[in-house]
Parts: structure tokens; C-alpha cells; sequence
């Protein structure tokens, strides 16, 4: 296919003198370039100009029986797929933009100019973001001044790609959104306000809160913008509402992210927090509502972390063969939490406990915990429990009822479709039983009683029960 017969229109813009080794290098590889008034680029977050169609060059085609004007196009036509040529020429159409760019260099007009024929004519957001990245590093050379002008035509560059690649995401989109945050703070803080008040519009409610937000107000950033007390608190104000408002788009991923980006400021933080109990009254689930909840421990907020661990505790459901479940160590950890602010949170949190958890084991587990040390201070700092709480006594008789039920029905429940090879398992799943049986001042008669429901109730399994009779008589 000969570069002859291509109408390649990739450039729409008269070149001053400047670029003449550009318009060189265009009419080397045959590319006509078309006339177009240069026009002016509004910097700032404009939207891009419409689309248009990708390069045509693939689109040519020669009527059935003329000949190719010359021998070697078809051979390269057959020789290389439509795809490899597009790719091609659009490379070297990003090395002739790259080219245009630093040639025009400390001309307004011009760069402008080159900016909107980059912005109809290239199509490929990776290519795009090359071309902001060479333009943003011509931009500031180390050894003078940087160009505003051309940091501002990289800056629009990323923000096109950003845009381009919100709905379509690639596996560079995270170091995409890093670089135009630290080509933001190259132009100054209000390039750097103006990316976060239209986050919206450039990046996920994630991306903005954990990427955006952090890396905007971190010390190196502060320190780079040499901003003064009050400019540095009017970006930390519009951080902080960025975070809030993520958080409000997705709480699930942006809570806590929120949390932390506003401990410092008492208002934020509040508003964070009531964010964080709407979105669990709306569902939010146990598995974004525990690491929340220990966050506010760890800032020394139990009483917030108590409440929250409580309403994830609401949301979990943990069967009787779950002894595994991912949120084991968290009940644990909840339970741990109410133990040591007192009886009255303990007592609580003990119904929470017997709905939400159905795991024999795990029930029995809780009640040993309970009842190796008092429980701790009360909100109202209450004296220390003399004595450990009794398994028997209110309210971890409760607990007790309840680990016991859940034996008797998860042993019923294994026993319906066991196999020998899991004998020995459920032997030393009755031992455990045993245990929490004797827990009780009538342990001993109620554990006797449930082996000989089971002996007479599976009779059937008569080695099982043989094994049964061995351990326990």
C-alpha cells in the first residue's frame, strides 16, 4: 500500500517556522497536512472536541480490477494485518506530535494550536498520556525556568485521559491518575483545587479519595507548593470535602480512607462518622463495618468502635459449620472490645452474639474468653468486677444456653450424612461438647443425657456408638 495514495489527514494546523522540520519529516512519510486556523485551548477542565473517526488510512481501497499504482503494495498489504498498520502509524503520529510540541515550546499560539490537532486526532488514551508525560518533562528542565504554557498543555492532555479512561479501565489507570496529580502540583495549588472540586468527572470515588486526596496533602506535596497557613488549610478543606464526598458515593470503599483524611479536623471527622452509621443503616456490610470499628479503637474512640462493631455484628451470620469464617477474628476481636469496657456493653452484646453466631465451637470459645477475667471499666467508670463473671450467671448464662443448643443441633446435623473416616473427628467434637456441658451446674446430667439420645437415635451406627461408649461410657 503506497504512502502515495494515503489521504492521512492526522494534522490539521498550519505550522509556523519553527516546525519546519516537522513539516520535513510529515512530507517524508507522505502525510498531507491540511490547513486549519489555530485556535485557542481553554486551560482548565474543558471537555475534549468530539471524537472523530480513527485514521482512514485502513479504510482505502482501490475499485475491483484497477491496478495498485505500485507493485509493492500489495505485498505489503498481504504482508502485514490492517491492525499492525494502524498501530503503526499512529506511534509515528504520536513521535510527530511529541516532535510539534517541543518545537513550539515557548510559543503560546502554537502549542495551543498543537494541542487541538492532538486532541481530534489522536484516539489512543496510552498514547495521549505519553504525549502529556514528554510534554510535562520538556516542560521542566532542570536547569531553567519551567514552561507554564506547555505544563498547562500536559496537564489538559491527562485530564482528557483520565476521561477517556474512566469507564474503561486499564491496569496504568493508577499510575495515570499519580502522574496528573504530581503534574497538578507542578502548576500550582489552584491546578491542584481544580482536579479534586471536579474529581467526579476524571476519577472513581476510590481513586479520588485514596489517590487524589492523600497524595494532594502529603508533607513532600506541602513542601513542593511552598504554600503559606492559610493556603495550605484551603487545600486540606478541599481534600477533606473530596473525601466526604466519595465517602458518600461509596462507602464501602471510601469510609474509612475518609476517616483518616479528616481525624485532624473535629467537623470532617464527625461528618465522616455519621457516614459511616447512615451507610450501615442502609446495609453496608460486616466486612467494611469491622475494619472501621477497630480504626476507632485504635484512635482511642472504644465506645464508637463498640457501637459500630455492633451494628456489624447485626449484619453477620455465621452458620454451624462455619468455624472458619473469614470474620471469626473480628467477633473475637468485638468481643474482646465489650469485655473490657464493662458488664453493661458485655450484656449487651451478648443477644447480637447468640443471633448472629450459629458455630457451636465459636460460641464456646466466646463464653471461655468471658469468663477467664472481669470485665473492665463501664462509660461511667464504674469499679473493676471483683471476680470473673460465672458461666451460669446472668447475662453469660445466655451464652451457655446457647453454645449448648448449638451442639446438640450441629451434632445431629453432622451424624445424618457421616462416614467412618469421620468418626474420629466427631469424637473429638464431643469432647469439646463435653467441655461446655459442664460449664453448667447440671453439665454432667445434660451431657449424659444428650449421649444417650444419640445411642438410641442412631443405634444404627453401631461402630460409631461403639466408639461413643469408649470414650465417654
Amino acid at each position: 500500500m503506497s504512502t502515495n495514495s494515503i489521504p492521512v489527514n492526522i494534522w490539521h494546523t498550519h505550522l509556523p517556522s519553527s516546525c519546519m522540520p516537522v513539516a520535513l519529516l510529515a512530507q517524508a512519510g507522505r502525510l498531507q497536512l491540511r490547513q486549519e486556523a489555530p485556535t485557542s485551548s481553554q486551560h482548565g477542565l474543558a471537555s475534549p472536541p468530539s471524537t472523530p473517526t480513527r485514521l482512514p488510512v485502513l479504510e482505502t481501497a482501490f475499485p475491483a480490477g484497477e491496478a495498485h499504482p505500485n507493485p509493492l503494495d500489495s505485498i505489503m498489504s498481504n504482508r502485514f494485518p490492517r491492525w499492525f498498520i494502524l498501530g503503526h502509524l499512529e506511534t509515528r503520529q504520536c513521535e510527530l506530535a511529541s516532535a510539534m510540541l517541543t518545537a513550539a515550546k515557548g510559543d503560546p499560539k502554537w502549542l495551543h494550536a498543537v494541542l487541538g490537532s492532538i486532541q481530534q486526532n489522536i484516539h489512543s488514551p496510552a498514547l495521549l498520556f505519553k504525549l502529556a508525560q514528554d510534554a510535562c518533562k520538556t516542560a521542566t528542565p532542570a536547569s531553567a525556568p519551567p514552561d507554564t504554557t506547555l505544563l498547562g498543555i500536559a496537564l489538559e492532555l491527562g485530564l482528557q485521559v483520565m476521561r477517556m479512561t474512566l469507564n474503561t479501565m486499564t491496569w496504568r489507570r493508577r499510575e495515570m491518575v499519580r502522574w496528573l496529580v504530581s503534574c497538578a502540583t507542578e502548576i500550582g495549588p489552584q491546578a491542584l483545587m481544580n482536579i479534586m472540586q471536579n474529581w467526579y468527572s476524571l476519577f472513581t470515588p476510590v481513586e479520588a479519595a485514596t489517590i487524589v486526596a492523600v497524595t494532594g496533602t502529603t508533607h513532600a506535596t506541602l513542601s513542593r507548593l511552598q504554600l503559606d497557613a492559610a493556603q495550605r488549610e484551603e487545600l486540606w478543606a478541599c481534600a477533606r470535602t473530596l473525601a466526604l464526598q466519595c465517602a458518600m458515593k461509596d462507602p464501602q470503599n471510601c469510609a474509612l480512607p475518609a476517616l483518616t483524611l479528616c481525624e485532624k479536623n473535629r467537623a470532617a471527622f464527625e461528618a465522616a462518622y455519621q457516614i459511616v452509621l447512615d451507610a450501615a443503616a442502609g446495609g453496608l456490610g460486616h466486612a467494611h463495618l469491622f475494619p472501621v470499628a477497630r480504626y476507632m479503637e485504635q484512635r482511642g474512640l472504644p465506645l464508637r468502635a463498640y457501637k459500630l462493631a455492633a451494628l456489624a455484628l447485626a449484619q453477620l451470620s455465621i452458620a454451624f459449620n462455619q468455624d472458619s469464617h473469614p470474620a471469626v477474628n473480628d467477633v473475637l476481636w468485638a468481643c474482646s472490645l465489650s469485655h473490657s469496657l464493662g458488664r453493661h456493653e458485655l450484656s449487651a452484646i451478648v443477644p447480637l452474639i447468640i443471633r448472629s453466631i450459629h458455630c457451636a465451637p465459636m460460641l464456646s470459645d466466646i463464653l471461655r474468653r468471658w469468663t477467664l477475667a472481669a470485665p473492665g471499666l463501664g462509660p461511667l467508670g464504674a469499679r473493676r468486677a471483683a471476680k470473673p463473671l460465672g458461666a451460669d450467671r446472668a447475662p453469660l448464662c445466655q451464652l451457655l444456653d446457647a453454645a449448648v443448643a448449638a451442639y446438640i443441633a450441629t451434632s445431629h446435623s453432622r451424624l445424618t450424612h457421616i462416614s467412618p473416616r469421620h468418626y474420629g473427628d466427631f469424637i473429638e467434637f464431643l469432647g469439646q461438647a463435653r467441655e461446655t456441658f459442664l460449664l453448667a451446674p447440671d453439665g454432667h446430667l445434660q451431657f449424659a443425657q444428650f449421649l444417650e439420645n444419640l445411642k438410641q437415635t442412631y443405634k444404627g451406627k453401631k461402630k460409631l456408638m461403639l466408639l461413643v461408649r469408649e470414650r465417654f461410657g
